[in-house]
Protein backbone atom coordinates (compact mmCIF):
# COMPACT_ATOMS: atom_id res chain seq x y z
CA UNK A 1 0.00 0.00 0.00
CA UNK A 2 2.57 2.47 0.96
CA UNK A 3 4.58 1.78 -2.31
CA UNK A 4 1.63 2.82 -4.15
CA UNK A 5 0.66 5.96 -2.28
CA UNK A 6 4.90 7.03 -2.59
CA UNK A 7 5.41 5.69 -6.12
CA UNK A 8 6.05 9.33 -8.60
CA UNK A 9 3.98 7.20 -11.64
CA UNK A 10 0.85 9.06 -10.42
CA UNK A 11 0.54 12.48 -10.37
CA UNK A 12 0.10 13.34 -6.63
CA UNK A 13 -1.62 11.48 -3.81
CA UNK A 14 -4.02 8.60 -4.62
CA UNK A 15 -6.76 8.05 -2.77
CA UNK A 16 -7.18 5.38 0.22
CA UNK A 17 -9.88 3.79 -1.68
CA UNK A 18 -8.16 2.68 -4.84
CA UNK A 19 -5.68 1.35 -2.93
CA UNK A 20 -8.20 -1.07 -0.83
CA UNK A 21 -9.26 -1.64 -4.35
CA UNK A 22 -6.18 -2.38 -5.82
CA UNK A 23 -4.76 -4.67 -2.83
CA UNK A 24 -8.28 -6.73 -2.93
CA UNK A 25 -7.77 -7.08 -6.79
CA UNK A 26 -4.74 -8.05 -7.04
CA UNK A 27 -4.92 -10.77 -4.52
CA UNK A 28 -8.03 -12.16 -6.63
CA UNK A 29 -5.91 -11.63 -10.25
CA UNK A 30 -3.40 -14.43 -8.48
CA UNK A 31 -6.82 -16.67 -8.71
CA UNK A 32 -7.55 -15.37 -12.17
CA UNK A 33 -3.88 -15.67 -13.28
CA UNK A 34 -3.55 -19.67 -11.62
CA UNK A 35 -7.72 -20.52 -13.26
CA UNK A 36 -8.44 -17.89 -15.66
CA UNK A 37 -6.92 -19.65 -18.62
CA UNK A 38 -7.55 -22.97 -17.70
CA UNK A 39 -11.26 -22.84 -16.05
CA UNK A 40 -12.96 -23.02 -19.60
CA UNK A 41 -11.22 -26.07 -20.85
CA UNK A 42 -11.64 -27.84 -17.14
CA UNK A 43 -15.74 -26.77 -17.89
CA UNK A 44 -15.32 -27.94 -21.30
CA UNK A 45 -13.28 -31.32 -20.40
CA UNK A 46 -16.31 -31.92 -17.84
CA UNK A 47 -18.68 -31.53 -20.21
CA UNK A 48 -17.16 -34.36 -22.76
CA UNK A 49 -15.74 -31.73 -24.99
CA UNK A 50 -18.88 -30.67 -26.08
CA UNK A 51 -18.80 -26.69 -27.06
CA UNK A 52 -22.31 -26.14 -27.50
CA UNK A 53 -22.88 -27.01 -24.21
CA UNK A 54 -19.96 -25.63 -22.24
CA UNK A 55 -21.36 -21.91 -24.17
CA UNK A 56 -24.72 -22.79 -22.69
CA UNK A 57 -23.05 -22.91 -19.42
CA UNK A 58 -21.72 -20.07 -19.66
CA UNK A 59 -24.62 -18.16 -21.18
CA UNK A 60 -27.39 -19.44 -18.25
CA UNK A 61 -24.57 -17.27 -15.99
CA UNK A 62 -24.52 -14.29 -18.12
CA UNK A 63 -28.70 -13.64 -18.86
CA UNK A 64 -29.04 -14.61 -15.10
CA UNK A 65 -27.17 -11.69 -14.26
CA UNK A 66 -28.11 -9.66 -16.16
CA UNK A 67 -31.62 -10.16 -15.53
CA UNK A 68 -31.30 -10.30 -11.51
CA UNK A 69 -29.16 -7.06 -11.81
CA UNK A 70 -32.14 -5.55 -13.30
CA UNK A 71 -34.78 -6.63 -11.01
CA UNK A 72 -32.44 -7.01 -7.33
CA UNK A 73 -30.39 -3.86 -7.56
CA UNK A 74 -32.19 -1.56 -5.86
CA UNK A 75 -31.82 -4.73 -2.45
CA UNK A 76 -27.79 -3.02 -2.52
CA UNK A 77 -29.33 0.17 -0.97
CA UNK A 78 -30.18 -1.69 2.07
CA UNK A 79 -27.63 -3.94 1.90
CA UNK A 80 -24.98 -1.43 1.11
CA UNK A 81 -22.16 -1.39 -1.04
CA UNK A 82 -19.26 -1.95 0.78
CA UNK A 83 -20.72 -4.88 2.99
CA UNK A 84 -21.74 -6.46 -0.78
CA UNK A 85 -17.81 -6.21 -1.78
CA UNK A 86 -16.99 -7.86 1.51
CA UNK A 87 -19.74 -10.56 0.86
CA UNK A 88 -18.30 -11.08 -2.58
CA UNK A 89 -15.02 -12.42 -0.85
CA UNK A 90 -17.05 -15.12 0.60
CA UNK A 91 -19.01 -16.20 -2.69
CA UNK A 92 -15.80 -16.19 -4.89
CA UNK A 93 -14.42 -19.05 -1.94
CA UNK A 94 -17.70 -20.83 -2.31
CA UNK A 95 -17.79 -20.37 -6.38
CA UNK A 96 -14.28 -22.38 -6.54
CA UNK A 97 -15.53 -24.95 -3.16
CA UNK A 98 -18.16 -26.36 -5.78
CA UNK A 99 -15.44 -26.44 -8.48
CA UNK A 100 -13.68 -28.54 -6.09
CA UNK A 101 -16.11 -31.23 -5.21
CA UNK A 102 -17.32 -31.72 -8.90
CA UNK A 103 -16.36 -34.74 -11.23
CA UNK A 104 -18.56 -35.69 -14.46
CA UNK A 105 -20.89 -38.42 -11.92
CA UNK A 106 -22.37 -34.97 -10.47
CA UNK A 107 -21.80 -31.96 -12.58
CA UNK A 108 -25.93 -32.05 -13.55
CA UNK A 109 -26.46 -31.11 -9.71
CA UNK A 110 -23.31 -28.71 -9.07
CA UNK A 111 -23.33 -26.76 -12.43
CA UNK A 112 -26.80 -25.02 -11.26
CA UNK A 113 -25.73 -24.30 -7.94
CA UNK A 114 -22.49 -22.61 -9.63
CA UNK A 115 -24.55 -20.74 -11.70
CA UNK A 116 -26.50 -19.45 -8.88
CA UNK A 117 -23.30 -18.60 -7.06
CA UNK A 118 -21.27 -16.46 -9.54
CA UNK A 119 -24.72 -14.58 -9.83
CA UNK A 120 -24.32 -13.55 -6.70
CA UNK A 121 -20.55 -12.92 -6.30
CA UNK A 122 -21.42 -10.74 -9.88
CA UNK A 123 -24.16 -8.81 -8.21
CA UNK A 124 -22.64 -8.91 -4.80
CA UNK A 125 -19.25 -7.55 -6.76
CA UNK A 126 -19.39 -5.91 -9.71
CA UNK A 127 -21.34 -2.93 -9.15
CA UNK A 128 -19.88 -2.29 -6.07
CA UNK A 129 -16.43 -2.38 -7.57
CA UNK A 130 -17.05 -0.37 -10.69
CA UNK A 131 -18.89 2.69 -8.35
CA UNK A 132 -15.78 2.90 -6.50
CA UNK A 133 -13.20 2.73 -8.74
CA UNK A 134 -15.22 5.67 -10.88
CA UNK A 135 -15.07 7.24 -6.96
CA UNK A 136 -11.88 6.81 -5.52
CA UNK A 137 -9.75 7.27 -8.99
CA UNK A 138 -8.96 11.37 -10.14
CA UNK A 139 -9.28 12.24 -14.02
CA UNK A 140 -5.57 13.14 -14.40
CA UNK A 141 -4.77 9.81 -13.45
CA UNK A 142 -7.31 7.50 -14.31
CA UNK A 143 -5.16 6.02 -17.11
CA UNK A 144 -2.26 5.79 -15.21
CA UNK A 145 -4.29 3.51 -12.74
CA UNK A 146 -6.09 1.46 -15.15
CA UNK A 147 -2.83 0.78 -16.49
CA UNK A 148 -1.16 -0.05 -12.87
CA UNK A 149 -3.87 -2.66 -12.52
CA UNK A 150 -3.77 -3.91 -15.30
CA UNK A 151 -0.02 -4.20 -15.54
CA UNK A 152 -0.21 -5.71 -12.04
CA UNK A 153 -2.67 -8.36 -13.71
CA UNK A 154 -0.03 -8.77 -16.46
CA UNK A 155 2.79 -8.92 -14.03
CA UNK A 156 1.18 -11.83 -12.18
CA UNK A 157 0.75 -13.56 -15.44
CA UNK A 158 4.05 -13.65 -16.12
CA UNK A 159 4.46 -16.67 -14.30
CA UNK A 160 1.38 -17.75 -12.79
CA UNK A 161 0.34 -19.46 -15.99
CA UNK A 162 3.54 -21.70 -16.20
CA UNK A 163 2.97 -22.51 -12.72
CA UNK A 164 -0.49 -23.41 -12.75
CA UNK A 165 0.16 -25.56 -16.38
CA UNK A 166 2.91 -27.54 -14.16
CA UNK A 167 0.82 -28.48 -11.44
CA UNK A 168 -2.35 -29.42 -13.70
CA UNK A 169 0.14 -32.09 -15.66
CA UNK A 170 1.66 -33.54 -12.03
CA UNK A 171 -1.08 -33.24 -9.81
CA UNK A 172 -4.30 -31.84 -11.48
CA UNK A 173 -6.84 -29.45 -10.87
CA UNK A 174 -7.93 -29.89 -7.24
CA UNK A 175 -4.45 -27.79 -5.71
CA UNK A 176 -5.35 -24.66 -7.95
CA UNK A 177 -8.96 -25.12 -6.67
CA UNK A 178 -7.74 -24.88 -2.95
CA UNK A 179 -5.48 -21.69 -3.50
CA UNK A 180 -8.23 -20.06 -5.15
CA UNK A 181 -10.49 -20.31 -2.10
CA UNK A 182 -7.51 -19.13 -0.14
CA UNK A 183 -6.92 -16.08 -2.28
CA UNK A 184 -10.42 -15.04 -2.31
CA UNK A 185 -11.01 -15.22 2.05
CA UNK A 186 -7.30 -13.48 2.10
CA UNK A 187 -9.02 -10.88 -0.44
CA UNK A 188 -11.46 -10.10 2.53
CA UNK A 189 -8.66 -8.00 4.54
CA UNK A 190 -8.72 -4.86 2.30
CA UNK A 191 -11.77 -4.49 2.04
CA UNK A 192 -12.41 -3.51 6.00
CA UNK A 193 -10.53 -0.14 5.24
CA UNK A 194 -12.28 0.52 2.44
CA UNK A 195 -14.31 4.25 2.61
CA UNK A 196 -18.41 3.89 2.56
CA UNK A 197 -19.55 5.52 -0.81
CA UNK A 198 -22.89 7.35 -0.31
CA UNK A 199 -24.15 5.86 -3.08
CA UNK A 200 -28.13 4.66 -3.86
CA UNK A 201 -29.13 3.36 -6.47
CA UNK A 202 -32.66 5.52 -7.24
CA UNK A 203 -34.45 4.26 -10.47
CA UNK A 204 -37.63 1.97 -10.70
CA UNK A 205 -38.24 -0.26 -13.24
CA UNK A 206 -40.14 1.57 -15.99
CA UNK A 207 -37.10 4.39 -15.49
CA UNK A 208 -33.84 1.76 -15.80
CA UNK A 209 -36.01 0.04 -18.73
CA UNK A 210 -36.42 3.67 -20.52
CA UNK A 211 -32.86 4.23 -19.94
CA UNK A 212 -31.72 0.81 -21.46
CA UNK A 213 -33.90 1.69 -24.68
CA UNK A 214 -33.24 5.43 -24.68
CA UNK A 215 -31.83 6.57 -28.22
CA UNK A 216 -29.43 8.66 -26.04
CA UNK A 217 -27.64 5.78 -24.62
CA UNK A 218 -28.09 3.41 -27.88
CA UNK A 219 -24.58 3.96 -29.32
CA UNK A 220 -22.73 3.38 -25.58
CA UNK A 221 -25.19 0.72 -25.03
CA UNK A 222 -23.89 -0.78 -28.22
CA UNK A 223 -20.09 -0.13 -27.54
CA UNK A 224 -20.55 -1.80 -24.19
CA UNK A 225 -22.49 -4.71 -25.61
CA UNK A 226 -19.40 -5.38 -28.35
CA UNK A 227 -17.10 -5.18 -25.47
CA UNK A 228 -18.92 -7.94 -23.69
CA UNK A 229 -19.08 -10.15 -26.50
CA UNK A 230 -15.28 -9.50 -27.51
CA UNK A 231 -13.77 -10.36 -23.93
CA UNK A 232 -16.02 -13.07 -23.56
CA UNK A 233 -14.42 -14.79 -26.47
CA UNK A 234 -11.18 -13.83 -25.66
CA UNK A 235 -12.16 -15.17 -22.01
CA UNK A 236 -13.76 -18.71 -23.16
CA UNK A 237 -13.25 -19.54 -26.60
CA UNK A 238 -9.95 -18.63 -27.02
CA UNK A 239 -8.53 -20.74 -24.32
CA UNK A 240 -10.39 -23.49 -26.19
CA UNK A 241 -9.57 -23.31 -29.08
CA UNK A 242 -5.56 -22.93 -28.52
CA UNK A 243 -6.33 -25.66 -26.26
CA UNK A 244 -7.06 -28.17 -29.17
CA UNK A 245 -4.50 -26.33 -31.14
CA UNK A 246 -1.87 -27.60 -28.89
CA UNK A 247 -3.38 -31.43 -28.00
CA UNK A 248 -4.29 -30.82 -24.54
CA UNK A 249 -0.45 -29.92 -23.43
CA UNK A 250 -1.31 -28.07 -20.12
CA UNK A 251 2.35 -27.00 -19.78
CA UNK A 252 2.77 -25.63 -23.20
CA UNK A 253 0.06 -24.13 -22.58
CA UNK A 254 0.96 -22.00 -19.95
CA UNK A 255 4.40 -21.41 -20.81
CA UNK A 256 3.03 -19.86 -23.80
CA UNK A 257 0.53 -17.97 -22.30
CA UNK A 258 3.38 -16.66 -20.04
CA UNK A 259 5.33 -15.87 -23.02
CA UNK A 260 2.84 -13.97 -24.31
CA UNK A 261 1.94 -11.58 -21.37
CA UNK A 262 6.12 -11.02 -21.21
CA UNK A 263 6.27 -9.72 -24.64
CA UNK A 264 3.63 -6.99 -23.69
CA UNK A 265 3.64 -6.16 -20.57
CA UNK A 266 5.93 -3.73 -20.18
CA UNK A 267 3.75 -1.59 -22.77
CA UNK A 268 1.21 -1.28 -20.36
CA UNK A 269 2.50 1.66 -17.84
CA UNK A 270 3.88 3.45 -20.80
CA UNK A 271 0.64 3.87 -22.29
CA UNK A 272 -1.44 4.58 -19.37
CA UNK A 273 1.13 7.49 -18.71
CA UNK A 274 0.81 8.87 -21.95
CA UNK A 275 -2.71 8.77 -22.52
CA UNK A 276 -3.32 10.69 -19.27
CA UNK A 277 -1.06 13.21 -21.08
CA UNK A 278 -2.27 13.39 -25.09
CA UNK A 279 -6.15 13.25 -23.58
CA UNK A 280 -6.36 11.63 -27.57
CA UNK A 281 -8.34 8.33 -25.91
CA UNK A 282 -10.57 8.47 -28.97
CA UNK A 283 -8.20 7.88 -31.30
CA UNK A 284 -6.03 5.71 -29.67
CA UNK A 285 -8.87 3.55 -28.86
CA UNK A 286 -9.39 3.84 -33.20
CA UNK A 287 -6.19 2.54 -34.09
CA UNK A 288 -6.18 -0.25 -31.43
CA UNK A 289 -9.67 -1.69 -32.21
CA UNK A 290 -8.92 -1.33 -35.66
CA UNK A 291 -5.91 -4.09 -35.48
CA UNK A 292 -7.22 -5.95 -32.70
CA UNK A 293 -10.03 -6.67 -35.31
CA UNK A 294 -7.46 -7.77 -37.57
CA UNK A 295 -5.90 -10.01 -35.13
CA UNK A 296 -8.98 -11.64 -34.51
CA UNK A 297 -9.35 -12.48 -38.18
CA UNK A 298 -5.99 -13.84 -38.29
CA UNK A 299 -6.62 -16.11 -35.44
CA UNK A 300 -8.65 -18.09 -37.16
CA UNK A 301 -6.01 -19.46 -39.13
CA UNK A 302 -3.73 -20.43 -36.12
CA UNK A 303 -2.98 -24.18 -36.96
CA UNK A 304 0.82 -24.39 -34.22
CA UNK A 305 2.19 -22.80 -31.29
CA UNK A 306 4.49 -20.71 -33.17
CA UNK A 307 1.18 -19.05 -34.65
CA UNK A 308 -0.49 -18.72 -31.32
CA UNK A 309 2.37 -17.11 -29.79
CA UNK A 310 3.15 -14.65 -32.72
CA UNK A 311 -0.41 -13.94 -33.21
CA UNK A 312 -1.30 -13.64 -29.17
CA UNK A 313 1.31 -11.47 -28.62
CA UNK A 314 0.80 -8.94 -31.61
CA UNK A 315 -2.72 -9.22 -30.22
CA UNK A 316 -2.12 -8.26 -26.28
CA UNK A 317 -0.15 -5.31 -27.71
CA UNK A 318 -3.08 -3.98 -30.02
CA UNK A 319 -5.55 -4.80 -26.76
CA UNK A 320 -3.40 -2.55 -24.67
CA UNK A 321 -4.44 0.52 -27.06
CA UNK A 322 -7.70 -0.04 -26.91
CA UNK A 323 -8.30 -1.74 -23.45
CA UNK A 324 -6.96 1.33 -21.75
CA UNK A 325 -8.76 4.32 -23.60
CA UNK A 326 -11.77 2.20 -23.36
CA UNK A 327 -11.87 1.27 -19.80
CA UNK A 328 -10.43 5.34 -19.23
CA UNK A 329 -13.49 6.60 -21.13
CA UNK A 330 -16.07 4.10 -19.47
CA UNK A 331 -14.69 5.56 -15.89
CA UNK A 332 -14.83 9.03 -17.45
CA UNK A 333 -18.40 8.93 -18.13
CA UNK A 334 -19.04 6.88 -14.91
CA UNK A 335 -17.47 9.51 -12.92
CA UNK A 336 -19.34 12.30 -14.84
CA UNK A 337 -22.56 11.13 -13.80
CA UNK A 338 -21.99 12.29 -10.08
CA UNK A 339 -24.66 10.90 -8.09
CA UNK A 340 -25.99 8.72 -11.19
CA UNK A 341 -23.33 6.58 -11.41
CA UNK A 342 -24.68 3.56 -10.21
CA UNK A 343 -27.77 3.94 -12.17
CA UNK A 344 -25.05 4.47 -14.94
CA UNK A 345 -23.01 1.03 -13.97
CA UNK A 346 -26.15 -0.67 -13.95
CA UNK A 347 -27.11 0.02 -17.59
CA UNK A 348 -23.47 -0.86 -18.26
CA UNK A 349 -22.96 -4.16 -16.48
CA UNK A 350 -26.58 -4.88 -18.50
CA UNK A 351 -25.22 -4.10 -21.67
CA UNK A 352 -21.85 -6.06 -21.33
CA UNK A 353 -24.05 -9.00 -19.96
CA UNK A 354 -26.35 -8.91 -22.77
CA UNK A 355 -23.62 -8.79 -25.51
CA UNK A 356 -22.15 -12.00 -23.95
CA UNK A 357 -25.26 -13.69 -24.00
CA UNK A 358 -25.83 -12.71 -27.77
CA UNK A 359 -22.37 -13.74 -28.48
CA UNK A 360 -23.19 -17.65 -26.80
CA UNK A 361 -26.35 -17.61 -29.30
CA UNK A 362 -23.75 -16.72 -32.11
CA UNK A 363 -21.26 -18.89 -30.95
CA UNK A 364 -23.50 -21.80 -30.55
CA UNK A 365 -24.77 -21.07 -33.81
CA UNK A 366 -21.69 -20.80 -36.00
CA UNK A 367 -20.14 -23.84 -33.96
CA UNK A 368 -22.70 -26.07 -35.67
CA UNK A 369 -21.57 -25.89 -38.97
CA UNK A 370 -17.99 -24.43 -38.92
CA UNK A 371 -14.34 -24.96 -36.53
CA UNK A 372 -14.77 -23.02 -33.70
CA UNK A 373 -12.21 -20.42 -34.79
CA UNK A 374 -14.70 -18.62 -36.90
CA UNK A 375 -16.30 -17.50 -33.76
CA UNK A 376 -13.43 -15.58 -33.64
CA UNK A 377 -15.07 -13.15 -36.63
CA UNK A 378 -17.97 -12.06 -33.77
CA UNK A 379 -14.84 -10.55 -31.67
CA UNK A 380 -13.75 -9.09 -34.79
CA UNK A 381 -17.23 -7.51 -35.17
CA UNK A 382 -17.06 -6.44 -32.02
CA UNK A 383 -13.41 -4.58 -31.53
CA UNK A 384 -14.63 -2.18 -34.73
CA UNK A 385 -17.67 -1.33 -32.16
CA UNK A 386 -16.11 -0.16 -29.78
CA UNK A 387 -15.67 3.40 -31.03
CA UNK A 388 -18.95 4.03 -30.59
CA UNK A 389 -17.88 5.05 -26.73
CA UNK A 390 -17.79 8.78 -26.78
CA UNK A 391 -17.79 10.87 -23.26
CA UNK A 392 -20.76 12.56 -22.34
CA UNK A 393 -21.63 16.36 -23.41
CA UNK A 394 -22.63 18.62 -21.30
CA UNK A 395 -26.31 17.79 -21.76
CA UNK A 396 -26.13 13.88 -22.07
CA UNK A 397 -25.98 13.06 -18.52
CA UNK A 398 -28.32 10.24 -17.10
CA UNK A 399 -29.43 13.20 -14.33
CA UNK A 400 -31.00 14.93 -17.93
CA UNK A 401 -33.17 12.08 -18.39
CA UNK A 402 -35.08 10.90 -15.21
Amino acid sequence: MSFLSSTKYFDGKISHGFVSLYTSKTITMISGGLLGLFLPIFIYNLLGQNFQKTMLFYGAGYFLYAISLFLFVRFLNKFGFRRALRASTFLGALYFTFFYFIDETNYSYFLPAIIVVITLYRLSYWLPYQVDFAKFTSKKNRGKQISAMKATREAIGIFIPLIAGLVIKNFGFDILFIVAIILYLVSYIPYLTIPRTKERYMWNYKQTLENLISKKNRKQLIAFMSDGAETAISAIVWPIFIFQVLKGDFLKLGALSTLIIAVTMFLQLMIGKKLDKTGHKNKILKFGSMFSSISWVIKIFVVSAFHVFVIGAFHNIMRIFTRIPFDSLTYEIAADEGHYVDEFTVLHEIAVSTGRVLMVIFAIIISLFYPIQYVFIIAAVSAIFLNLLRPHLADESLSTSV
